[in-house]
C-alpha cells in the first residue's frame, strides 16, 4: 500500500461599492474626498486594490498546494511509475485518457481510441465521451499538443499545473463573490482566508469543477458558460443543479427573486444540459435527471396555477402548498416516464443507497452498502465542527445564518401577506426589513449545502467553502450590523462603519497570529512517495505480460494498471454504468466464498487473463465487520459472515471456502484452474487457465 515517509535525503535548500445603500453609508461617504471626480477617482482606486489581490491570493494559493504536492510526494525526484501510482483511483482513470491522447500519432486516431475505446472493459466496446465526463482531458491533451512548451514542462506537469491553476480561478471565485454581496473586497479577502485555513483540498477529478457560486449581478452570459463547463466536467452535476433549481423554486414561490429572472435561470440549465447531452453523444443518464424532470414541471405547474401570487395570506400559502405537491407529483412522474422509455438504469444504485441511508428499508444490495460502508459517505463527524470553531469560522457562520434566516422569514410572511404590493423584489418602504435576491439565494443555497454536508461527508467541501463566502458577507455587510444594532438600541451611522471594518480585520489578525507558523511548518516538512509494493506490480506486469492481456482485481487497483501499463481491465472505479456495477460483483467474487471453477468461469466470461488478489483485501481490518468487502459479498451472496458476531437467520454457511485464502494453499482444484506467476508482500498475480 502506498504511504508517505521522511525522505533519507532531505536538505533543500474592492467589486464597486456603488450598490443599493443605505442612507446613513451615503452620509460616510460624503466624509471622503468631495466631488463626482474624487468619488470616482476612491472607487477607482478600491477596484484595483480589491482586484490586485484578488489575483494576488489566487496564485499564493496555487503555488502553496503546488509546493505542499511537490513536499508530500518528492514529485520532481520520483520515477514516472511512481508519479503515475500517485493518482488514485478515478483520478488515474481520468488522467489514463490524457495520456492516451499524447500518445496517439495524432489528434483524430486520439478521439477515434475514444470513442471506440476496447480496453477499459474487455470483451466490450464503448464510448469513453458518452460514458464519461473527460472533455476537459481531451482538452488538456489538445492543449499540450498545441502549445510549444513540450521542450520544457512535462505532460505530467502540465496536467498537475492545470488543476492548481483552477485551484486559483476557484479561491478567486470565492473572493469575488463575497465581495458582491458585501460590497468591500474586505469580506473576499476574509473568505479566501478562512477557505485556506478550513479547506480538506479535494481530490483531481473534483478540481476540475469550476466555480458555480454565481451572484446575480453576472450576466446571463456568463452564467450560462459557467455551467455549462460545471455541467461538462462532473458527472454528478445534475445533482448540484437540482438543489440550486430547488433555492430558485423557492425563492421564486417567496416573491424573493422576480419570475422573470428564474425563468431564465432554469432555462441556462435546461440548456446546458441538453448541450452536454449531446456533446456526450445522447448520454441517458442526462436525459433521465431529476433536475430536468423538476424544471419541465415548474414551467407545468406555472400555467396550470397562472394565479399563485394573489389573494389573502391563507390563501396563497395553500396556493403554494398545492403548487410544491403538483410540482413533486409531476416531477417523480416525467422522470419515471423518461426512465421507463430510455430503459435507464444508470443511477439506480444512487437511490438504492440513498433510500437505505434514511432509513427507508435495510437492503442487502452489494453496490448500496459498498456506499454506506464507506466512511466519506457517512455522517459529519461531530469533531468537524470543533476544527470550524478554531478559525471562528462556525462562530461566524452561526451568527450571520441566525440574523439572515430571521429576516428571510420575516420577508416571506410580509409577501405572502402584501398580494397587492407591488414593489421590486428585495425592497421596501423605509424602516422595513430587506432581504436581496442575491443574500437570500446564497442563504437558501448554504442551508442546502449544510444539510448534504452533514448526511454525506463527502460533501463537506461544498459546505465549507459556502460558509467562507457566507461568513465573511455577513461580518462586513452594513445591512446585518444595522439590523443587529437597531435590535440592541445601539444603532449609529458610525458604529456600522466600525464594525464592518473593525471585526474582519481582527479575525484576520487572529488567523495570521494562529496559523501562519503552522502552515510554515508544513511547507518545511519535506516527505517522498512510497509505495514499493505496487511499483514492483507495475513493472512486473509491464515486463512480464502481453500488450492485450486482460486484467482483473479490485476497482481502484485497475485504475493504476490501466494508467501505468495499458493493459485491458475486466471493470474500473467510473461506478455509473448498470452492466459495469454487474461486471464488477462478478469479479470481487474473488473475495467472497466461492468454489474456484465458478470463480474461473466468472472471470473467463470477461475474456481475464491474470487476476490480482491484495492482502489489504482478502484480511481487511479497515472497516467493521458487515462492512469489509467480504462481508459484503458474503451477505449479497447469502452467506454467514466470517468472526465473532450475529448473522441474519436466513443466512447460509457457505459450501467453500473464501477464495482469496484458499487459493494460496495451492490445492489440486484451484491449481488446476489458476497459476501464480507474481507474489509480493502487498499483491498475488496469478494466471487463468484456457478454457477447453
Amino acid at each position: 500500500m502506498m504511504s508517505i515517509r521522511q525522505r533519507r535525503e532531505i536538505r533543500a535548500t474592492e467589486v464597486s461599492e456603488d450598490f443599493p445603500a443605505q442612507e446613513e453609508n451615503v452620509k460616510l461617504e460624503n466624509k471622503l474626498p468631495s466631488g463626482c471626480t474624487s468619488r470616482r477617482l476612491w472607487k477607482i482606486l478600491s477596484l484595483t486594490i480589491g482586484g490586485t489581490i484578488a489575483l494576488c491570493i489566487g496564485l499564493l494559493t496555487s503555488v502553496y498546494l503546488a509546493t505542499l504536492h511537490e513536499n508530500d510526494l518528492w514529485f520532481s525526484n520520483i520515477k514516472e511509475v511512481e508519479r503515475e501510482i500517485s493518482f488514485r483511483t478515478e483520478c488515474g482513470l481520468y488522467y489514463s485518457y490524457y495520456k492516451q491522447m499524447l500518445q496517439a500519432p495524432t489528434l483524430v486516431q486520439g478521439f477515434h481510441g475514444l470513442i471506440y475505446d476496447n480496453k477499459t472493459e474487455s470483451m466490450k466496446t464503448i464510448n469513453l465521451l458518452q460514458r464519461m465526463n473527460i472533455y476537459q482531458e481531451v482538452f488538456l491533451s489538445i492543449l499540450y499538443r498545441v502549445l510549444p512548451i513540450q521542450k520544457y514542462l512535462e505532460p505530467v506537469y502540465f496536467y498537475i499545473y492545470t488543476l492548481f491553476g483552477l485551484q486559483a480561478i476557484y479561491v478567486t471565485a470565492l473572493y469575488i463573490t463575497s465581495w458582491l454581496l458585501s460590497g468591500t473586497w474586505l469580506s473576499g479577502l476574509l473568505a479566501a482566508f478562512w477557505y485556506v485555513t478550513n479547506s480538506d483540498f479535494i481530490s483531481s477529478s473534483e478540481k476540475f469543477l469550476l466555480p458555480h457560486l454565481i451572484g446575480w449581478e453576472l450576466t446571463l452570459l456568463a452564467i450560462f458558460i459557467s455551467t455549462f463547463l460545471f455541467s461538462l466536467t462532473w458527472q454528478f452535476n445534475q445533482f448540484m443543479m437540482l438543489m440550486q433549481a430547488l433555492v430558485l423554486f423557492t425563492l421564486d414561490s417567496l416573491d424573493m427573486l422576480p419570475a422573470v429572472k428564474a425563468t431564465w435561470l432554469y432555462g441556462i440549465q435546461i440548456t446546458s444540459l441538453l448541450l452536454v447531452c449531446i456533446l456526450q453523444f445522447f448520454n441517458s443518464m442526462i436525459l433521465g435527471s431529476l433536475l430536468i424532470s423538476f424544471n419541465l414541471s415548474v414551467f407545468v405547474a406555472r400555467k396550470l396555477q397562472k394565479n399563485l401570487k394573489t389573494g389573502s395570506f391563507l390563501n396563497r400559502l395553500g396556493k403554494l402548498l398545492l403548487h410544491l405537491f403538483m410540482v413533486l407529483c409531476l416531477t417523480l412522474f416525467l422522470n419515471n416516464i423518461i426512465k421507463k422509455i430510455l430503459n435507464l438504469k444508470s443511477d439506480e444504485h444512487i437511490f438504492k443507497f440513498l433510500k437505505a441511508k434514511f432509513g427507508l428499508g435495510a437492503t442487502r444490495d452489494f453496490d448500496a452498502n459498498l456506499y454506506l460502508c464507506e466512511e466519506a459517505f457517512g455522517l459529519l463527524p461531530f469533531n468537524t465542527f470543533g476544527r470550524l470553531s478554531d478559525t471562528l469560522l462556525f462562530y461566524a457562520y452561526v451568527f450571520v445564518l441566525s440574523i439572515t434566516v430571521t429576516v428571510a422569514f420575516v420577508v416571506a410572511f410580509h409577501n405572502l401577506s402584501d398580494s397587492t404590493s407591488q414593489q421590486s423584489v428585495g425592497k421596501m418602504e423605509k424602516g422595513t426589513v430587506n432581504l436581496k435576491p442575491e443574500t437570500a439565494y446564497n442563504l437558501i443555497h448554504t442551508i442546502l449545502f449544510g444539510f448534504l454536508a452533514l448526511s454525506t461527508m463527502r460533501m463537506k467541501y461544498l459546505w465549507t467553502s459556502h460558509m467562507c463566502v457566507f461568513a465573511s458577507f455577513g461580518l462586513c455587510s452594513p445591512e446585518i450590523w444595522e439590523l443587529l444594532l437597531k435590535s440592541v438600541h445601539l444603532y449609529n451611522p458610525k458604529r456600522i462603519c466600525i464594525m464592518r471594518y473593525s471585526v474582519p480585520i481582527l479575525i484576520l489578525l487572529y488567523l495570521c497570529y494562529k496559523f501562519w507558523p503552522g502552515m510554515m511548518d508544513e511547507l518545511s516538512e519535506l516527505r517522498e512517495f512510497y509505495d514499493p509494493d505496487t511499483v514492483e506490480l507495475m513493472n512486473w506486469i509491464n515486463s512480464n505480460t502481453p500488450r492485450k492481456a486482460v486484467f482483473a482485481g479490485s476497482m481502484q487497483l485497475l485504475a493504476g494498471v490501466k494508467l501505468c501499463t495499458g493493459r485491458t481491465l475486466t471493470n474500473h472505479p467510473h461506478y455509473e454504468d448498470s452492466s459495469l456495477r454487474e461486471r464488477t460483483r462478478a469479479v470481487y467474487q474473488i473475495y467472497a466464498k466461492r468454489a474456484p471453477e465458478e470463480v474461473h468461469a466468472l472471470l473467463r466470461s470477461f475474456g481475464t487473463d491474470y487476476v490480482i488478489l491484495e492482502d489489504s483485501i482478502c484480511y481487511e481490518r479497515r472497516h467493521h465487520r458487515g462492512c469489509r468487502l467480504r462481508d459484503l459479498l458474503d451477505i449479497a451472496n447469502g452467506h454467514m459472515m466470517d468472526g465473532p458476531g450475529e448473522n441474519d437467520p436466513d443466512l447460509k454457511p457457505a459450501d467453500h471456502p473464501r477464495f482469496c485464502e484458499e487459493i494460496k494453499r495451492n490445492l489440486p482444484p484451484y491449481v488446476a484452474h489458476f497459476t501464480r506467476v507474481f507474489q509480493n508482500k502487498t499483491f498475488h498475480v496469478y494466471k487463468l487457465s484456457r478454457n477447453k
